[in-house]
Parts: structure tokens; C-alpha cells; sequence
């Protein structure tokens, strides 16, 4: 495990429509962060939302001073969410998981422990999957198909509970605004040479909110996308 006087830490969580569990997070995150660095920040991407989320981030700044706040006028989509969160990072290590607490950022040190001198990111991946069935069921087609069809090296591509480091960046650049950017940061990532490790974490049940994926529009959107990702990764690159 890094030493922690030496561990430099970007923490940011995309937000969109998830008042009832960001400021949760992000007061954990803090909590994690404390125990492990004393060099660390905490940044929220809220993208476009309109429940409240960036009125209860503003006022939580105020709490927190190492909360960094990045407001995304209009819905941009998940994508478009985590390249500014990659984007706004400073640190030599960079964290995400998404802002609806499906992941628990108390299992960040897991990440950590994997990060050896010869490991560049570290992958979770679903103990076991907590959604309704048909979500488990797609979920595990998609998993399935992704790792076939783009040659993926982790078992988990779909799961947004990721330690990079920063210098990666320097190599990958990301283009993809909706969901379809996981499939593209991690071959991008393979392609550079960067070196992956995995990990176990647990996933929870959504106490607030829905899925911004599971609708017709989105899905045929999402598919139609993978196509042409999957003609430049594959074959033009």
C-alpha cells in the first residue's frame, strides 16, 4: 500500500439528479480521504441537475473546504460528466465512483491496496450485482458482449468504481459523452500499455433516484454509439 505521506489524491463523484445521496458521499469520501492522505480533494461534476443537487453542493462547500464544484449548465451525459472530472483532478491519483451510492467510497482503500509500482489503474468489479432483474440480466449480457467484442483485460467494465493515475492522462484522451466512455477509457487505457489491476467491491441497491440508462431512446443511442467506438478502436485505430 502507497505511503501516506507520500499519497496525492483526486476524489470526484459525477452528480446528476442525486440530492438525496451526494452530500452523503462526499462527507464519507472526506472521512476516507482524511485516513489516508493529507493531500487530497473532493470534486463534484454536477451535470445539469435540476432537484436541488448544486444548491445542497454549494451550501455543503462550506463545510467541506476540499470540495471543488464543477456545474455543467445543461445535461452533457455521463460521459461528458467524467472527462470533467478527469479534467478538474490535480492529483497523482485520481478516484471516481458515481454520486448515487450504489458504490461505497469507504472501499477505496481496497483500490489502494492494489496499487503496486507496476499497476496503473485499479478496476472494481460486482461482487454481486444489487438492481431488479431485468437490470442484472441486461447487465451481464452487456458485460459479457463488451469484453468479447472490444478485447477488454478486466472482468468489470461497467463498474464505475475506478483509481487511476493521473499520468495516464497524459496518453488517453477521452471523446465520448454518454455511458459508452467506460468501454472507451478502459481500451484506451489497454491500448497506451497502462496496467490494470481488479478487485472485489460491493454494489447497493438505489435508495434515491432512477437509471438514466434503462429507457429505449438511451439504449438505442448507447448501442448506436458502441458501433462506431467499436469501428475506431477495433479496426481504424
Amino acid at each position: 500500500m502507497l505511503n501516506k505521506q507520500k499519497l496525492s489524491l483526486s476524489i470526484f463523484f459525477p452528480c446528476y439528479n442525486d440530492k438525496g445521496t451526494i452530500a452523503f458521499m462526499v462527507l464519507e469520501a472526506k472521512k476516507v480521504a482524511q485516513q489516508l492522505t493529507n493531500d487530497f480533494e473532493i470534486i463534484v461534476i454536477d451535470d445539469g441537475s435540476t432537484d436541488g443537487s448544486r444548491e445542497l453542493l454549494s451550501a455543503l462547500k462550506e463545510q467541506v473546504p476540499e470540495l471543488k464544484l464543477v456545474f455543467h449548465e445543461k445535461n452533457g451525459g455521463y460521459g461528458a460528466a467524467l472527462r470533467s472530472g478527469f479534467k478538474a483532478a490535480t492529483k497523482e491519483l485520481v478516484f471516481y465512483t458515481d454520486g448515487d451510492a450504489q458504490y461505497d467510497v469507504r472501499e477505496l482503500p481496497l483500490l489502494l491496496s492494489k496499487l503496486t509500482p507496476d499497476v496503473d489503474i485499479v478496476n472494481g468489479y460486482k461482487i454481486k450485482r444489487s438492481d431488479p432483474l431485468h437490470r442484472i440480466i441486461v447487465g451481464y449480457i452487456y458485460q459479457y458482449v463488451m469484453k468479447l467484442v472490444f478485447w477488454l483485460p478486466i472482468k468489470d467494465p461497467d463498474c464505475d468504481f475506478r483509481l487511476i493515475r493521473r499520468k495516464v492522462f497524459d496518453k488517453v484522451s477521452l471523446q465520448s459523452s454518454t455511458g459508452t466512455i467506460t468501454i472507451e477509457l478502459v481500451k484506451k487505457i489497454q491500448q497506451a500499455g497502462f496496467r490494470f489491476s481488479e478487485v472485489g467491491v460491493h454494489h447497493y441497491f438505489r435508495i434515491y433516484g432512477k437509471s438514466q440508462f434503462f429507457n429505449f431512446k438511451r439504449v438505442f443511442k448507447t448501442l448506436w454509439k458502441l458501433m462506431f467506438l467499436w469501428l475506431e478502436l477495433m479496426i481504424l485505430s
